[in-house]
């Protein structure tokens, strides 16, 4: 998925910023914290031109820092796309565009300029993508 990667270096480089929630300000879509139910840590929602980030509240730091890159993936790479309106109403899988997402948040919060630090170190691509925040099961998504 080198498409995503161009679009997330794009990004960085236009804004000189991988943080999701000074991207999201740039690009104009609203971050919200909201006290969400504890198996949804966030989604994104579009509504009438208007694009919304919703992040769980209750989540630590890293993770809402990775839940708004997340989603704002959804916001660069599937603009009108509500995925909760398609799980509940169209049952159509969701799994490629939350794939996308999870590919855009990894390439976000780790540019191959990070990685680069560790190339003549024993560290291990699972102990970077902890240290960045991201989950290990999907840090294989990383395109390196």
């Amino acid at each position: 998925m080198s498409w995503i990667k161009d679009i997330v270096n794009q990004l960085i480089k236009k804004y000189r910023s991988n943080n999701p929630f000074e991207l999201a300000n740039f690009k104009n879509v609203h971050v919200i914290e909201w006290n969400l139910h504890d198996e949804i840590k966030g989604f994104y929602k579009y509504d009438r031109k208007n694009q919304y980030i919703f992040i769980n509240s209750n989540l630590d730091d890293i993770t809402k820092r990775f839940v708004c890159a997340h989603e704002l993936g959804h916001s660069q790479l599937h603009t009108r796309v509500n995925t909760p309106f398609l799980r509940s109403t169209t049952y159509l899988p969701v799994s490629k565009i939350e794939v996308e997402a999870n590919t855009f948040a990894v390439e976000l919060l780790l540019p191959d300029e990070c990685l680069y630090e560790y190339v003549s170190t024993n560290i291990t691509i699972k102990e970077v993508t902890a240290t960045y925040g991201i989950p290990e099961q999907i840090c294989h998504l990383k395109n390196f």
